[in-house]
């Protein structure tokens, strides 16, 4: 008993105080590790950043932190730490090759949270699909077509393609090609069209709406008719419009050209 009393003793002299400054360490790095965490979130808060963006990067943080203070800990204890950092560089290098995908993804998400070329309920243009965005996460945006389909977006794509957004300047114009025949008058045609752009009560005042004459195609002249509205009220303006220049030019007697085919006998 007396010797095994001694070789306790001569254990617990020897690694005793390394034990306890690494029990200390632990204890000391996981309430700054907290303290870090908390006050890089009360930061980002504070400067508006998006709370999924908070998130993710506040557990980042903490992980990154924890890993490097239990790597500390075993060095204390007296543990080769080479081995370890090895192993951990060798996992973090699989990983990554692992999730390409997702890493770009997840580059494309940070990006599009930081500079926020959209945000939610913004009508855009994006990777060819045109709809209302309805959610952005860290990995994928998803988006609502007019025809009520949901369509979901990789970041990583997204990040690195054009974007249109109709949204960011709160007004838009509704571009619309109207032909009338060559034998109609232009001035009285442009006065009908026009009266037809100022009583729509979605089309607005400022800017003013426009027609013009765009171009004398083959079998008709056409007419560039350009009202302005709000977002929200774009297809109500363009379907609106559209249809009240039928009736209104109809009312007036003006001809809207249409195709004739011709039928050529030949005789015997």
């Amino acid at each position: 008993m007396e010797k095994y009393l001694e070789k306790a003793k001569t254990i617990l002299i020897e690694y005793g105080p390394n034990v306890l400054y690494a029990l200390g360490l632990l204890i000391v790095g996981l309430f700054l590790i907290k303290k870090v965490v908390n006050f890089t979130k009360k930061i980002m808060s504070s400067r508006k950043v998006d709370t999924t963006l908070q998130n993710f990067l506040t557990n980042i943080i903490s992980i990154g932190l924890k890993l490097l203070l239990i790597v500390a800990v075993i060095s204390k204890l007296g543990i080769d730490t080479t081995a370890i950092a090895a192993a951990l560089a060798a996992a973090g290098l699989g990983v990554g090759l692992a999730l390409q995908g997702a890493l770009s993804n997840l580059a494309g998400g940070v990006l599009i949270i930081v500079f926020k070329p959209f945000k939610i309920g913004d009508l855009v243009d994006a990777h060819d699909e045109i709809g209302i965005v309805k959610d952005i996460n860290i990995f994928t945006t998803q988006i609502v077509t007019p025809d009520n389909k949901r369509v979901i977006i990789p970041n990583g794509t997204l990040a690195n393609s054009n974007i249109v957004n109709y949204s960011a300047e709160g007004k838009l114009r509704v571009d619309l090609t109207i032909g009338v025949g060559y034998n109609e008058d232009i001035k009285e045609t442009k006065k009908v069209l026009l009266d037809v752009l100022k009583h729509h009560n979605k089309v607005l005042e400022d800017p003013q709406p426009s027609v013009d004459v765009e171009a004398l195609a083959d079998s008709s002249v056409n007419f560039a008719v350009r009202p302005w509205c709000m977002v929200e009220d774009y297809w109500n303006v363009y379907f609106g419009i559209t249809e009240n220049c039928k009736l209104a030019l109809d009312k007036a007697g003006i001809e809207i050209p249409y195709p004739h085919s011709v039928e050529i006998h030949k005789q015997d």
